[in-house]
């Protein structure tokens, strides 16, 4: 699996808007690993001025999302989608890695 992580148009949209909102366009959004949730792993999403010497940095159109080295093991070939639905909205991590996950979606397990 490539040690990458995708962003969707839809993620980029919607981190734009919160960049936009916040009033400050060096932001980056990170994503990070942590253990911990229902599953065994949570995702955390935060934003971040600043890139740590481990951290992997993916960019779509403008939008930087940073990875630590740690988490991007976790999360390699890991896509950032934003959906809007009946329930709610929300960043939603589809990661090939995952072999089971909660019922909300941000905590995962792997194999």
């Amino acid at each position: 699996m490539p040690r990458q992580v995708n962003i969707t148009e839809s993620a980029v949209k919607r981190i734009a808007w919160l960049m936009e909102q916040e009033g400050d366009a060096d932001l980056m959004l990170r994503l990070s690993v942590s253990g911990g949730g229902c599953s065994g792993f949570q995702y955390g999403f935060s934003f971040d001025k600043s890139q740590q010497q481990d951290d992997h940095l993916f960019e779509r159109d403008g939008v930087k999302v940073v990875v630590d080295d740690t988490s991007l093991d976790l999360l390699a070939g890991a896509e950032i989608d934003f959906v809007e639905d009946l329930v709610g909205a929300a960043f939603q991590v589809r990661n090939p890695n995952a072999v089971s996950s909660c019922g909300c979606g941000s905590s995962f397990s792997i194999g």
